[in-house]
């Protein structure tokens, strides 16, 4: 049938219910979404988003005296971290983007000035910085600090804290355990420094760790996000709904654009922190697999990743997102181009007009192969992702339940950027 109106649904499919083919509506063709979106943004000086190359925050291109070398992915805790200090402060800089390990081949131009290939470095008036907290230290001395410097009497145990949840948190994740009772030991030490860490937060009157917004936030965001993503994942335990000042903190990092601009999903997270990691392991639990399910297959609307109201351009932005790289996504994934063209058009027209539209058969393969790889916020912020996700998915349930592709876990290889240049 012809689309005759355009209008917005909020409800998901069960697994495994196939809707009636003559129910369907048929795919726009991508001049007609393109006239579905007029989603655009100012990347120099707009809302902090990945995908800028230049920040200027009103000044200059002459006043940069900062260049960042970051991931591409936005994968890198410690690039966050540093990425999130400057756009705290406004200050104008640079961004050039690296090929991480564990999802390509190294930039042969990078490893000539960071042999290593390590991650974050800066380069501030000329002067080359690599480790996150040495270049937090170089940009206080030339900009000032953030609320609080890193030197701070009133920083420096919290920068400790940090470092004994880091290693609470890998205990329990990053080995295998071989019984229940080590495991749960495991647990009970994270839990353990989490109420340390939930002491300290309720010392403040503030969401926050001290007496506003400060650099020890910038320097817990990194894993504590990550955590929050991992462990509802592989253990089963949701640290931000479990914890009443966590939850209050990252609803106050929520109000602030510049975290929501740096922010990523679970379903990201919880997959590209394996090859980095080297490995991430799951318990037997139930709510484990019920936790997983959900990350992987849906609804992913809901989720404790993300609490902020949606706006109402998500929408929009991942159509303009997907239109403008259409031909690399096709081209890319696994299905026949021609089939998994009208596939990708059924997916969003779906999720621009509410409407059904049955794709191709066999297409449900190819059309999960790519909802498994939408990252965020690489390709587009987080609810942007959702939506996108749930079309996908929506629409693949029309002709089947095959999975896509499995995603690698010693490597991310089937992310490299080469491939979106």
């Amino acid at each position: 049938m012809n689309i005759k109106k355009c209008y917005i649904i909020n409800s998901y499919p069960k697994k495994n219910t196939y809707l009636i083919d003559k129910m369907t509506t048929s795919p726009l063709s991508w001049k007609e979404l393109e006239n579905l979106t007029n989603w655009s943004r100012d990347n120099i000086n707009g809302p902090t988003n990945s995908q800028a190359i230049l920040r200027l925050f009103g000044h200059q291109e002459n006043d940069v005296r900062v260049t960042l070398y970051r991931d591409n992915h936005a994968w890198c805790p410690y690039c966050q971290k540093i990425w999130l200090w400057l756009e705290e402060k406004q200050i104008p800089y640079r961004i050039k983007k690296i090929t991480m390990f564990c999802y390509g081949q190294k930039e042969r131009w990078y490893k000539k000035i960071v042999p290593s290939g390590m991650l974050p470095a800066v380069e501030l008036d000329g002067r080359l910085i690599t480790e996150s907290d040495d270049i937090l230290l170089a940009l206080e001395a030339a900009f000032s600090p953030l609320t609080h410097s890193m030197k701070d009497a009133n920083v420096i145990p919290f920068r400790q804290l940090e470092r004994l949840l880091f290693r609470a948190w890998c205990t329990w994740l990053c080995y295998p355990t071989w019984s229940h009772k080590q495991e749960q030991q495991n647990r009970e030490q994270f839990v353990k420094v989490v109420g340390m860490v939930e002491k300290a937060l309720g010392d403040t009157p503030s969401p926050y760790f001290l007496e506003k917004f400060g650099t020890v936030d910038v320097i817990f965001t990194p894993y504590v996000e990550r955590m929050n993503a991992s462990l509802y994942y592989y253990k089963g335990y949701s640290l931000r709904e479990e914890n009443e000042g966590f939850g209050q903190w990252f609803d106050a990092m929520e109000t602030r654009l510049t975290y929501r601009g740096t922010q990523s999903d679970f379903h990201t997270h919880v997959h590209d922190l394996p090859p980095q990691m080297g490995g991430c392991y799951s318990n037997r639990e139930e709510q484990t697999k019920i936790n997983q399910d959900r990350v992987d297959n849906g609804p992913w609307l809901g989720l404790p990743d993300v609490m902020y109201p949606e706006p109402e351009t998500s929408r929009q932005e991942a159509l303009q997102r997907v239109i403008k790289h259409r031909h690399n996504i096709i081209q890319v994934n696994p299905g026949n181009d021609e089939m998994f063209d009208k596939a990708l058009r059924c997916a969003l027209t779906t999720m621009m007009t509410g409407e059904p539209c049955q794709p191709p058969k066999g297409s449900d393969v190819a059309l999960r192969y790519l909802r498994d790889r939408i990252n965020v916020p690489r390709d587009m912020s987080i609810y942007a992702g959702k939506r996108l996700r749930e079309a996908l998915e929506t629409t693949a349930n029309l002709v089947g339940d095959r999975q896509g592709i499995p995603i690698p876990v010693k490597h991310r290889r089937d992310q490299d950027p080469a491939n979106f240049v």
